[in-house]
């Protein structure tokens, strides 16, 4: 069964990356190439995870690895890099809410390659199944309110709050461009849960494929930005905001993320996962209004009260889907029993 600590977990992550994309977004508005900064936060994510993985793995050796595996990983971290060059490519011509608004289509893409890949079983008769069928499109019909309906003002924020600069508020122009990009970018979030999920099952060492991924990431990120980013300048980090929010990329994202995920995965599958990408909005909207002085509209009250009813059905059907799991292993393991019972009692 779930914890709260596994689900309180899951909240942070989501508060992280919706950090991510807002301090990503100022410094691309100072002129921080979005190709470098991938880069850059992948590069200096690799010995921060090296050393956690000699801290970790001082007693205990990871598992053997093979040529398959990794060529598993490094295909992982092809997925990955293009994911983080879509994303941040995507912010750049939109902004961090419509980001956060698109990774809701993130939990439908993962149950659909959950079920193509036999991970997540579909069964309309079962009440767990409809309930996170149902809550996953009731996510995106919420996140598509807030992206789309705006309607009345209903609250301010104070201009005291406002740690950013004003030019982080959204322009309207390749606002389509943006969204195409962040809808590739949550299809691609959708087949690295999957794989990685697949990957695991195989080679269970979280942090270790997490630290090969994402060498494999800075090496494939590197060659990308070489051929796209022909400025030398562009690869100068300035001690400013670009250095903020690279640190902050690969210490709290993808280093602490990228192995958390990494472990929740291996845990409780891609789809458990997905499932707290509609919050994203919801965290989007607060932080909108409280540091970038945003006006809350009704739209996105409206909005994130559907994802957050859409979230919750998911979430029971996840959890009673694990009981019926359960209960359906207690009975097997029982009749199992039963014959050994039945044989010992003849004897005597």
């Amino acid at each position: 069964m779930w914890s709260s600590e596994l689900i309180a977990l899951m909240l942070i992550i989501e508060c992280l990356e919706v950090g991510l994309t807002t301090l990503s977004k100022a410094a691309m508005r100072r002129g921080m190439s979005d190709f470098v900064f991938v880069v850059y936060s992948n590069a200096l994510s690799v010995p921060i995870l090296l050393f956690c993985c000699l801290l970790f793995h001082r007693r205990r050796f990871p598992p053997p690895l093979t040529l398959s595996i990794l060529c598993r990983i490094f295909i992982l971290g092809l997925i990955s890099c293009s994911t983080q060059m879509f994303i941040f490519v995507g912010i750049r011509y939109s902004s961090p809410t419509l980001s956060s608004a698109m990774t809701d289509l993130v939990p439908a893409f993962t149950f659909i390659l959950a079920i193509i890949s036999r991970m997540e079983k579909l069964d309309l008769k079962a009440g767990s199944c409809r309930a996170k069928c149902i809550g996953t499109i009731v996510s995106i019909i919420g996140a598509l309110i807030v992206t789309i309906y705006k309607g009345p003002q209903i609250a301010f924020a104070s201009s005291t709050f406002k740690i950013l600069d004003e030019n982080l508020r959204s322009q309207i122009s390749n606002w389509v461009i943006g969204g195409f990009l962040l809808a590739i970018a949550a299809f691609s979030i959708a087949l690295f849960y999957v794989a990685q999920t697949s990957i695991i099952r195989d080679y269970p060492a979280e942090l270790m494929l997490t630290l090969i991924c994402h060498i494999f990431v800075t090496m494939q990120s590197s060659i990308v930005s070489l051929i796209a980013e022909r400025d030398p300048s562009a690869w100068r980090l300035k001690p400013d905001m670009e250095l903020i929010a690279v640190g902050y990329s690969a210490v709290l994202v993808i280093a602490f993320r990228g192995t958390a995920y990494a472990w929740v995965l291996h845990k409780k599958g891609p789809f458990f996962v997905a499932m707290f990408k509609p919050v994203a909005i919801v965290i989007a909207v607060v932080m909108g209004v409280t540091f970038l002085g945003d006006v809350l509209h009704l739209g996105s009250v409206i909005g994130a009260a559907i994802i957050a009813f859409g979230f919750y059905s998911v979430m029971w059907g996840k959890a009673k889907e694990e009981i019926e799991d359960m209960t359906t292993s207690g009975i097997d393991s029982s009749s199992h029993k039963d014959p050994l019972l039945k044989n010992k009692s003849t004897q005597v």
